[in-house]
């Protein structure tokens, strides 16, 4: 019985795609530390709590993006498609902050 025997040549390690993995992850973590620091380091002294809530959000959001961007390979495509994901997810969290102010002032109408 015959043997193959296949020639495998490894290739060179591609620098740029290495450099853009770990940039990728140093922002992640830059934004993760800051996090940490708004939520854990800094007293309610300082910065009102109103203040970190919503700072903490938008930093989330912030990291949310990029990794959709990053690792789901939105941020590559046409701006048609990220368009069309994007508005109706705009959409159901300005409908869901109505129909949650609306059920607030319905609430306070008949008990408050």
């Amino acid at each position: 019985m015959e043997q193959q025997t296949t020639n495998i040549t490894p290739q060179p390690a591609d620098k740029a795609k290495i450099w853009g993995i770990w940039k990728v992850m140093l922002i992640l973590l830059a934004v993760t530390a800051v996090e940490f620091i708004i939520a854990l380091a800094i007293p309610e002294s300082i910065l009102p709590k109103p203040v970190k809530v919503y700072t903490y959000i938008g930093l989330t959001l912030v990291k949310a993006f990029y990794i959709v961007g990053e690792f789901m390979h939105l941020s590559h495509e046409k701006k048609s498609l990220i368009w069309s994901i994007l508005l109706p997810i705009v959409f159901i969290g300005f409908m869901m902050f109505i129909f949650l102010y609306q059920g607030q002032a319905i609430y306070n109408a008949l008990f408050g």
